[in-house]
């Protein structure tokens, strides 16, 4: 029995669809025109794993009548859980009101008129966020007024390490959705 809506082949409006830079009946909703790459999900993965081991240990700290060290163990958990969801939603985001930058512990929007130019660069980037650079495409988005946004996308971050088609697409539909919402 064949899901449609769990899978790519559902029917979509293919003429809307290749003009529009995401073929989406609501521009309005704020979305991530890329997925999530493997190193990041990874990433969640074990938080969410070791996430369960501390609120395991909690409850059994619990059990043994230690309510403030469990207490402290599912806080713990708690931060951990919301560690790895907040993983997963970095990155950029798109609307037709702006472009928003979600990093690990604050977010940026700001509205298309704001923004100058989205386009690629090469530069040293950091590999997977660590210290170590390493030369790579970048993507930059440059406001119309002060400095450019902290470069938050390059083909050496955790969702398009080693998959530089994915990156070069995201990159093409993000510099599509800027041009056709900052006119």
């Amino acid at each position: 029995m064949p899901l449609p809506f769990l899978t790519a082949d559902r029917d979509l409006d293919t003429g809307a669809a290749e003009t529009a830079a995401l073929p989406h009946d609501e521009p309005d909703h704020w979305r991530r025109p890329y997925r999530p790459g493997p190193w990041r999900v990874g990433a969640a993965a074990v938080f969410l794993l070791l996430a369960s081991f501390v609120l395991l240990s909690a409850m059994i700290i619990a059990m043994a009548g230690s309510l403030p060290g469990a207490a402290a163990c599912a806080a713990v958990g708690a931060l951990m859980i919301a560690l790895a969801l907040r993983l997963l939603r970095v990155g950029l985001w798109v609307s037709a009101q702006g472009l928003r930058q979600v990093n690990l512990l604050r977010t940026a929007t700001e509205p298309w008129s704001a923004i100058a130019a989205v386009r690629t660069r090469q530069q040293p980037v950091r590999w997977l966020g660590l210290p170590r650079t390493v030369q790579g495409q970048a993507l930059i988005i440059e406001r119309t007024q002060g400095e450019p946004l902290r470069t938050l996308i390059t083909d050496h971050n955790g969702d398009f390490l080693s998959r530089p088609e994915a990156f070069e697409r995201a990159a093409d539909v993000l510099e599509a959705w800027a041009a056709e919402h900052r006119g």
